[in-house]
């Protein structure tokens, strides 16, 4: 999907993302993009055609390639517990190298008008929640997994503990001696990622 957007349009996009993340999207005009990306204004309008499509191209620009990985994953022979442990590998690092457009997607999707705007990325998340049915059924299948799990609610959990963290960074680097910013992101790829692993599991698997 990035491949689809030129030069001119990723830098478009990238401005827009560090002022919709910082500003809002309601705070940030089409005139300040094209100040700072030092474009005529037209040319998002000729590009994007609103401030809306603008933000759905941001979106689907910064999330698109995660059903090409979830896609990957699917095809690897690899047990279903395996594969649901690298899919919130995949969840994490994605979010959170990608902070600016989740912070983005936070605000806007609390507006239902703007939610219901955003087609393609519902289509892209419907995509998404199918890959994790269909390891999760998988598991079903072979009798690892329970039966009564609710499947959407599996992505929230995974999301919500990263949020929560996240969102209250100052205390948990307090609270965990996380001095430096690579201390802070190491520990989200192991720890936090492994405590969200272990969550996910047992939700899913038989109690013993």
């Amino acid at each position: 999907m990035k491949n689809n957007f030129n030069d001119k349009q990723i830098q478009i996009l990238e401005v827009a993302e560090n002022l919709f993340s910082e500003k809002g999207f309601d705070g940030t005009s089409i005139r300040t993009i094209a100040k700072i990306a030092k474009i005529n204004i037209a040319m998002i309008s000729y590009y994007f055609g609103s401030k809306e499509r603008l933000l759905e191209s941001l979106i689907i620009y910064r999330t698109s390639d995660l059903k090409y990985q979830l896609d990957n994953l699917l095809q690897e022979n690899l047990e279903p517990v395996d594969k649901i442990n690298k899919l919130i590998e995949l969840y994490i690092n994605r979010i959170n190298s990608n902070r600016g457009i989740y912070r983005i997607l936070h605000f806007e999707f609390t507006s239902k008008k703007r939610a219901q705007s955003l087609h393609d990325l519902s289509e892209l998340r419907k995509g998404n929640l199918k890959s994790l049915e269909t390891i999760i059924e998988d598991g079903q299948r072979k009798g690892i997994f329970r039966k009564d799990i609710i499947i959407p609610l599996i992505t929230p959990t995974i999301l919500g503990t990263f949020f929560y963290f996240h969102m209250n960074k100052t205390y948990f680097e307090n609270l965990l001696n996380l001095k430096t910013e690579e201390l802070y992101n190491n520990y989200i790829k192991t720890t936090l990622t492994k405590h969200i692993q272990q969550t996910i599991k047992a939700l899913l698997i038989y109690e013993s």
